[in-house]
């Protein structure tokens, strides 16, 4: 097995700090920032999910995901249903007031993400994010084409 000479977790928390730096301010006002918004992208893409599932997917706490839907749903973006395949769980389903939400900011996400991301080529880009993907063991949880995918729904 070769070894490189870079540090992998020092590379790593540069490259996160710098995502922090650039994507930060533009969801300085979303509940719960970036945390918050990833949530709602997951809801916003998927089959409305439980909040245990969100959890398990996103990495966070349980306990501190009940905090997260409690500001999303105060903010209007989300709410809590009863699940019709079991009784005992409410999956989380965003409002029209939440794909809007995500629709308005998805740009200028990607855009900030595209500019951390500055220096590498668009070939590099890629198989970075797919390599990210595959080694998080998740699949996207933000691309551009879920934001084409959100702007197509709300203007049907």
């Amino acid at each position: 097995m070769s070894h490189t000479t870079a540090d992998f977790g020092a590379s790593l928390g540069l490259l996160l700090r710098s995502y922090a730096e650039v994507v930060g301010p533009k969801l300085k006002d979303f509940p719960q920032g970036e945390r918050g918004y990833q949530t709602l992208c997951e809801v916003v893409q998927g089959a409305p999910p439980s909040q245990a599932a969100l959890a398990a997917k996103l990495g966070i706490d349980r306990t501190m995901m009940t905090y997260l839907i409690d500001d999303l749903v105060e903010a209007g973006l989300v709410e809590r249903q009863p699940n019709p395949g079991d009784r005992r769980q409410r999956r989380i389903v965003a409002t029209d007031r939440g794909r809007e939400a995500v629709a308005a900011l998805c740009g200028q996400v990607a855009e900030a993400e595209e500019a951390t991301l500055g220096s590498l080529d668009d070939r590099e880009r890629a198989l970075f994010r797919r390599l990210l993907d595959k080694a998080a063991g998740v699949g996207p949880m933000h691309t551009a084409e879920a934001c084409a995918i959100v702007t197509e729904a709300l203007e049907a």
